[in-house]
């Protein structure tokens, strides 16, 4: 990888500048304590519904090993973004090495992708749960969840190496600085010394299929749910066949939503302040609120938590 001042002429420049959330330094303070309030927040939110399922011997089925494995997932994915953000607000330079932003960058869309195949095979349990109850103690094992909880990782992180290493080894010319919080694509391409069309061909098509796969498959799976649903003859049936569905629709609702804004709409060329605005409810601030949804809309979970909790 190289940095240059001008196409021809190679420097000895080792790292961007993420300018982050430019402000004074006391805002900088300000922003330092609360976003370390965020991340302890988040950490105990996901980290108090990994323990309720762990103690819980009532909470090991699939469902809630998914929801597990899915908060750990989360506390992986701010943890790929918000250190690094709290070391920036205190850094004079504010500078990130070749090695540490495309590290971050690796990490971060990794974890991002696993998500994605997380919220499908979430609500491919639900479709199995509601549509096939009798047989769905046979169909989703043990052995099938974790196949799938593996795969989840597996595929999440073999998603984006070979554009991602592509990108690393361009050469960087003039401007080293990224309006951005965490070395994103778009920002990283746009300081590279020749147009690269082909890349960002390349990477919307990688992204647009990561998104729309899962996608279609969590439509798919609750289409299904639907029609099953509307046949039960009882109201209170049918409010009990939705209510196991409705956090996991809200945390589809909320990551998709963002990241569909953010990267499929018509006006992809965003400005930087709502690239940021729009990155940091997905990656930071669906993490956060995740626990809250599935904790306050599920009976046996909100017990489990304040069974742990002593509450």
């Amino acid at each position: 990888m190289k940095i240059s001042n001008t196409p021809n002429n190679t420097s000895s420049i080792t790292g961007f500048i993420l300018l982050g959330f430019p402000c004074s330094r006391e805002g900088q303070i300000l922003l330092f304590v609360l976003f370390s309030g965020v991340y302890l927040l988040t950490l105990m939110g996901n980290g108090s519904i990994i323990c309720a399922v762990c103690w819980d011997q009532r909470l090991h089925t699939p469902m809630y090993i998914l929801l597990a494995n899915f908060s750990f997932l989360e506390i992986c994915y701010v943890t790929s973004t918000i250190p690094n953000m709290l070391a920036n607000f205190l850094s004079d330079n504010k500078v990130i090495f070749f090695s540490g932003c495309f590290l971050q960058f690796y990490f971060f869309f990794s974890l991002g992708s696993t998500e994605c195949f997380f919220l499908a095979i979430m609500a491919f349990d639900r479709y199995l749960a509601i549509c096939q109850p009798l047989h769905y103690p046979t169909l989703m094992t043990r052995r099938l969840c974790t196949n799938l909880v593996v795969s989840c990782w597996v595929l999440g992180f073999l998603w984006f190496p070979v554009p991602i290493i592509i990108i690393s080894q361009m050469s960087f010319c003039g401007s080293r600085i990224i309006d951005h919080f965490l070395c994103d694509p778009g920002p990283l391409l746009a300081l590279t010394c020749t147009k690269t069309p082909v890349m960002e061909v390349f990477w919307e098509i990688i992204s647009s299929l990561l998104l729309f796969i899962p996608f279609l498959c969590i439509m798919s799976s609750y289409a299904l749910v639907l029609r099953a649903v509307l046949r039960v003859p009882s109201a209170a049936g049918q409010r009990k066949a939705f209510s196991t569905c409705g956090s996991h629709l809200a945390v589809v609702s909320l990551f998709y939503g963002s990241v569909m804004v953010m990267y499929l709409s018509p006006t992809s060329e965003h400005e930087a302040g709502m690239q940021k605005l729009v990155t940091l409810f997905y990656s930071v601030g669906t993490p956060l609120i995740n626990p809250l949804i599935y904790s306050l809309r599920n009976k046996d979970m909100k017990l489990a938590l304040q069974k742990f909790l002593g509450i």
